[in-house]
């Protein structure tokens, strides 16, 4: 019997080709985004065989945008993003204008109506959400200044595209009236802004008492399906909330439940928890833009989908990074935000639905969206991979400004050798670290938490921010004359990689890492590392130890722990 299951079908036909064409994508040593966006296409109604349901992908695409905003509002203070407001905001927005006048260019050059090239023009200007955040996760950025910016900049581009896809009914209705009505169209402005700021009032006042609240009674029960819950309610129900109650977008409402919640110890369970889901509704959202996308405007217009990536690459790229450098930061900084602005996402999308749906945008503006939109975001981690190998062969320290250059000699430790090198300060590394450090053992931490380098080295103690696999993080932490490598970071696999890279580097020092599988154990073993610590196998270890000294008989299980 044949049962309609459009939402299963969806689900795991897109999921499945994603899988296949990503693997595909790493084999050859492109980035598996690639992989997803063509599985999309091949699913999608404009090619032939099996069609996915071109309605529920989109929504199965906005869970992940919500999962994943919240995973950056647990790691994004209201600090953080304070810091930034000074070149966010006005950065954000004069680089929306440039690429909206550069858009209405192409639009004249095409024919089309002054609203018509407002509104194409503001689909080229933001920069999407997913494909930001997944770079600056790759690449270890998001705790860093430059990571700070990128992020602070994307959340003023949504608050920009929240106005104007409540503004632009409003406008396309006085226009066709043919009165143009600047103090109605003042006042909703006005009301659209104070709806925005009420949310945000609403959730550092109520909502940074009430969720860690929320949350602390339900990680008290012990259960964790009820915890894992609780996160995905707060996270998912914050966000519909903010649409339904300040007409504010679903990615800003889950970014704000995020924030409230970093504050709490909570934060990083609640973070591990909806991984595994943020990584796979953020793939289904790559699927689901490779689905609306026509591959016959690649024939139809191929002059104008050059002009388009072009001003998406290009021209709003040069007017980040020539902003960013008229506030004073480094070129680093300003090549890193162009790289990751060159791409439009999920609010292209729907501001180019909403202009098709009110009759301001053709079906070629929207397929030529779609197009830039693809092939900028596949041609974004290309953009990347050239920026680093520019940056690793001529930048010097006197092309970065004063403030960031000792920023850097910070993490540098000096005159320090014959140490301890602690990978990962959380929960087991503090531990570990605290006691060294008590016992006056010379010590060097590397943590990917900007937060955490911050909070040790105000307490003098040599701390070295970034990715223990980056080599050159490796050199700071000075591998090269370390007595011991201690890694307590949860992955078993990158602490592989790390075992392998400094064995190679320091054929002597003496490495101990932590696993949680026995898989894991083999792994990290095999890549050279001395002892492999398995916390289970250590708690069972405790435990016997315990058992023998209140009976004073000697315990062996039928299988006995094995260190």
């Amino acid at each position: 019997m044949h049962h309609a299951t459009p939402l299963i079908t969806t689900i795991v036909g897109g999921l499945v080709l994603a899988f296949l064409l990503g693997m595909l994508a790493n084999r050859l040593r492109i980035s598996p985004l690639v992989g997803y966006l063509l599985a999309g296409v091949l699913v999608g109604p404009f090619t032939p065989g099996f069609v996915a349901d071109t309605q529920l992908a989109p929504e199965l695409a906005e869970l992940g945008v919500i999962l994943l905003m919240f995973g950056v509002g647990l790691h994004f203070s209201l600090k953080d993003l304070m810091a930034v407001k000074s070149i966010a905001i006005p950065g954000a927005v004069l680089q929306i204008a440039v690429a909206t006048l550069l858009g209405m260019g192409l639009s004249w050059w095409l024919g089309w109506s002054l609203m018509t090239g407002i509104v194409f023009g503001l689909c080229l200007s933001t920069a999407s959400t997913v494909v930001l955040l997944r770079a600056l996760e790759e690449r270890q950025l998001l705790d860093s200044h430059r990571g700070q910016i990128a992020i602070g900049w994307l959340i003023v581009e949504d608050l920009v595209m929240v106005l104007t896809l409540v503004l632009l009914p409003a406008v396309a209705g006085m226009l066709e009236k043919g009165n143009v009505g600047f103090v109605s169209l003042s006042l909703d402005m006005l009301m659209t802004i104070g709806k925005v700021a009420a949310f945000i009032a609403l959730m550092l006042v109520v909502g940074r008492r009430l969720v860690p609240w929320i949350l602390a009674r339900s990680a008290a029960t012990g259960s964790r399906e009820l915890f894992t819950l609780a996160v995905l309610a707060m996270a998912l129900g914050i966000a519909m909330g903010a649409v339904e109650l300040f007409d504010v977008s679903f990615a800003l409402g889950a970014f704000f439940a995020g924030m409230v919640l970093n504050e709490s110890e909570l934060s990083q369970r609640a973070a591990h928890d909806t991984l595994p889901l943020r990584d796979a509704f953020a793939v289904l959202f790559f699927v689901s833009v490779g689905m609306l996308f026509d591959p016959q405007i690649l024939l139809e217009e191929p002059l104008a989908v050059v002009a388009v990536v072009a001003i998406i690459i290009f021209g709003k790229s040069l007017a980040a990074f020539l902003l960013v450098r008229m506030f004073g930061h480094s070129q680093r900084t300003a090549l890193t935000i162009a790289a990751s602005l060159a791409q439009i996402g999920e609010f292209a999308f729907i501001l180019a639905g909403l202009g098709m749906a009110m009759g301001l945008l053709p079906k070629t503006g929207q397929n030529l969206v779609l197009a830039g939109a693809i092939l900028s975001i596949m041609l974004n981690p290309i953009l990347f991979t050239l920026l680093e190998r520019y940056l690793r062969k001529h930048e010097t320290l006197e092309e970065q400004t004063l403030e960031e250059a000792l920023e850097d000699e910070k993490q540098i430790p000096v005159d320090i050798c014959n140490h301890v090198l602690l990978v990962g300060y959380g929960r087991v590394g503090s531990l570990i670290g605290e006691k060294l450090l008590s016992k006056g053992v010379p010590l060097v931490v590397i943590e990917t938490s900007r937060s955490r380098v911050d909070a040790l080295r105000e307490r003098g103690i040599r701390a070295v921010l970034g990715n223990a696999a980056n080599e050159e993080i490796m050199a700071l932490a000075h591998l090269d004359c370390a007595s011991w490598l201690l890694l307590t970071i949860p992955n078993g696999y990158e602490a592989g990689e790390i075992v392998a890279t400094a064995r190679e580097k320091n054929a002597d020092i003496e490495i101990i890492a932590r696993a949680h599988y026995d898989d894991e154990v083999d792994y990290i073993a095999e890549r050279g590392a001395n002892q492999v610590v398995m916390g289970e196998r250590e708690i069972a270890s405790t435990m016997l130890a315990l058992l023998k000294d209140a009976t004073q008989q000697p315990v062996v299980p039928d299988n006995a722990v094995v260190n």
